[in-house]
């Protein structure tokens, strides 16, 4: 059939272009593991529910990506690894996208939430469900086409929808990072003529962390948005294609953008960060109130400005719940 072996998943002979790393793959699992662990640990530590459970899940599909990996190493004939690594590494970022997508609205509410055009939450709504639009195409298409390719059948169908779904995280990242740019320089322009930001969270705005923390948000973003460039582009040329067959950049393009993404919001964590403006302060009935309403005994921790009249916040409050 003419350009069927373009079409399909090669399992009528290896599916591999080249041996598997042993040693970059390990390499790769061990960051991630780790990197899963530490979520895990930084979630419960600062109670970031949400937060933590995007994180761990992306790092999850990571490891079991890069184990399929390294089983092809002394076995590139099978079939089941490659399939493995294809499902899980093409969907593990769409969930640490999502991660980063719940940071936006609580760093709107930190600089003001008068100075946006949408509302915190209707972030949180807009590039959550285009994540879930995302992952569900992605999912759909590496099914399909891994179904067709046992059946040595076109995966084409499957291929197409798992490129569509990548074009649409690509496009929901732009989106992302347009509205991420426009909101900065609208704050900008809020500073620059001279009217005040968000009185309560300024002491937060001017910690070192904090800063940090969005410096680090920017390079997770930029990563994931260059692997996923990098997938589409790929997936395009085909199961045949030359990026497919060229390990080095699967492993720069792929391996260490996806790792660097991980990493970075490891170090400058938003539950550390976020905290760094506040302290631990004696619990009153208010703050009795909210604790209950979170459904949580931890301590609160208390804006430390002279707008004492405000509420107090907890660190978990930015990043606990999913709006």
């Amino acid at each position: 059939m003419p350009g069927y072996e373009q079409d399909c998943i090669p399992f009528h002979r290896s599916p591999w272009e080249y041996q598997p790393s042993l040693y970059l793959n390990g390499i790769l699992l061990g960051i991630f593991g780790v990197s899963m662990i530490a979520n895990l640990i930084q979630g419960v530590a600062f109670k970031t529910w949400s937060f933590m459970a995007a994180m761990v899940l992306g790092c999850i599909f990571e490891v079991v990506g890069y184990v399929g990996r390294i089983l092809a190493h002394d076995d590139m004939e099978a079939s089941d690894p490659f399939l493995i690594q294809i499902c899980c590494l093409t969907l593990a970022p769409a969930f640490l996208a999502a991660g980063i997508y719940l940071c936006l609205s609580r760093i709107v509410v930190v600089f003001g939430a008068d100075i946006s055009r949408i509302p915190p939450k209707g972030y949180t709504y807009i590039f959550v469900a285009c994540d879930f639009i995302s992952l569900i195409l992605q999912g759909a298409g590496g099914g399909i086409a891994s179904v067709a390719a046992n059946n040595n059948e076109s995966s084409q169908t499957g291929t197409n929808i798992m490129l569509a779904g990548l074009g649409f995280q690509v496009f929901t990242l732009t989106l992302f990072m347009g509205l991420c740019a426009e909101y900065g320089w609208r704050v900008y322009q809020r500073a620059k003529s001279g009217a005040q930001l968000d009185a309560v969270h300024a002491k937060l705005r001017a910690s070192k962390r904090f800063r940090l923390f969005l410096v680090a948000l920017s390079v997770s973003t930029i990563c994931i948005f260059i692997r996923s460039i990098f997938r589409v582009v790929e997936l395009a040329e085909g199961w045949d294609g030359a990026l497919m067959a060229n390990q080095t950049l699967f492993f720069i393009l792929e391996g260490v953008m996806v790792a660097v993404s991980v990493l970075v919001l490891n170090v400058f964590h938003p539950g550390w960060c976020f905290s760094d403006g506040y302290h631990t302060g004696k619990k009153s009935s208010t703050n009795k109130a909210i604790s209950s309403y979170h459904g949580s005994s931890e301590v609160e921790l208390q804006p430390t400005g002279n707008n004492t009249h405000q509420p107090p916040l907890m660190a978990s409050d930015y990043l606990s719940r999913s709006s």
